[in-house]
């Protein structure tokens, strides 16, 4: 059985929900607490490529840095993955990896489709 990956950030309600989420489901278990452990540009590359969205969907575009970095006009893909592997903060959450699929729990029940 895969082991499943959560980026994971403890202040997060929605993540710690999946998080437990998980732990009942008896799952084997890697959390990455992202904002400390921060997903490389491959990472985020290849994150993306598993979820099939863009940088721009995976980023939290309510984020004072965001509105700071001035992104909501960009559109070029490494400059979004950098400023996310810069600002981490900027990472929607949680994101649930299993194999070669992976959602952002958010609504909870998206985890079910990679379980």
């Amino acid at each position: 059985m895969d082991k499943i990956t959560i980026w994971h950030n403890p202040r997060c309600s929605k993540s710690r929900n999946a998080l437990t989420y998980l732990q009942e489901k008896g799952v084997d278990l890697n959390i990455i607490k992202y904002l400390v452990d921060t997903p490389s540009k491959d990472e985020l590359k290849k994150t993306l490529e598993l979820l099939n969205i863009s940088a721009k969907e995976l980023m939290r575009t309510k984020e004072e840095i965001y509105k700071t970095l001035n992104l909501k006009d960009e559109t070029d893909e490494n400059r979004l993955i950098e400023a996310m592997v810069e600002n981490p903060k900027l990472i929607e959450r949680p994101v649930v990896i299993k194999g070669n699929k992976a959602v952002i729990a958010r609504p909870l029940e998206n985890i079910d489709k990679i379980l």
